[in-house]
């Protein structure tokens, strides 16, 4: 027998019904923070591969590398062979296994740039389009700052300065030199998303500006943290490798940055090619892979491109 409500005399929600409600509200809010549907491109997912192949190496590679890639020997400059997959420096320190143990620092120093930058402008960004005022002005003059004043050259100035006995002030360096990109995006989205209806709705609600940055309107906006995310992230390594490349990072660190480094400051770099060469090759494999990845996410945030058939999306970046 259904029991009565009170008011009207319709039946009250059952147990069960009420359990299905539940379940019906937890998959709207997963939805709404949810990832949008993932690019079916062959890119993306070649990026993804490659990607996911460097993590390995970086994560269990070091667990089948036996010795100190540092240590000495009497192989001076040997070319590759069984003994020594890819050849010796001048100093006898085997290749492979330098470069093996240094994808965990380059991989992890570059991701950790990238998510400190990314941090900084999705703060920045968010905080400024959402307030507006004064806020939004200052905010906004940070930004134009860091915009104005080139990255890489900031980063080189920075780095003479600090001490390069670990890989960390590097890292601190490039992730904030490399945020205001990501701001000035986030902010001029934020600018749109504002005033709309459920916006306001969450304001007459009493819910507070943080809740309503943070849980309103950044959910909407992850394609497009995700996309900042993935470039300056290309951005940082790029720049870790180029600061290590010019010897202001850690020198005694085992990174690729460092083998190119001593690679070149050796003057073997037209004689052992098999010094450079591997790591430069990890290099813009990597790099490659992080721009497969972004290329497909672009899809989701580019509206040009999300109707657009696959054949056609070349065309259409183009214009």
């Amino acid at each position: 027998m259904e029991l009565l409500n009170t008011h009207g005399g319709k039946p009250a929600a059952s147990p069960k019904q009420t359990s299905n409600n539940m379940r019906s509200m937890i998959k709207n809010l997963a939805a709404k923070l949810a990832m949008p549907q993932l690019p079916k491109s062959a890119m993306f997912w070649t990026g993804i591969g490659m990607l996911l192949f460097f993590i390995l190496v970086a994560a269990f590679g070091p667990l089948f590398i036996h010795g100190d890639p540092n240590a000495f020997s009497n192989d001076s400059l040997a070319p590759p062979s069984v003994k020594h997959l890819l050849g010796t420096t001048l100093t006898g320190q085997d290749v492979f296994s330098q470069l093996v143990i240094g994808a965990k620092l380059t991989l992890l120093s570059g991701f950790a740039a990238g998510v400190i930058a990314t941090t900084l402008s999705v703060i920045m960004g968010l905080v400024s389009g959402y307030l507006g005022g004064w806020a939004d002005d200052v905010l906004s003059l940070i930004t134009n700052i860091f915009l104005v004043i080139p990255g890489a050259p900031l980063a080189i100035v920075l780095s003479s300065y600090v001490p390069n006995t670990s890989v960390w002030p590097i890292v601190f360096i490039v992730g904030l030199t490399n945020w205001a990109w990501g701001a000035r995006v986030l902010r001029s989205q934020t600018l749109t998303m504002r005033d709309r209806d459920f916006i306001q709705a969450s304001k007459l609600g009493g819910e507070n500006n943080f809740r309503i940055i943070f849980f309103d309107i950044m959910p909407n906006l992850i394609a497009i943290v995700a996309s900042s995310f993935i470039f300056t992230t290309i951005y940082a390594i790029l720049t870790e490798i180029s600061l290590s490349f010019l010897g202001l990072g850690n020198i005694l660190a085992v990174s690729w940055g460092n083998m190119l480094y001593w690679a070149q400051n050796s003057g073997t770099l037209l004689s052992a090619w098999w010094w450079f060469l591997p790591p430069g090759l990890c290099v813009a494999l990597l790099g490659s892979s992080l721009a497969f990845i972004n290329f497909g996410l672009d899809t989701i945030v580019n509206p040009k491109l999300m109707m657009v058939p696959s054949k056609n999306r070349g065309k259409k970046a183009a214009e």
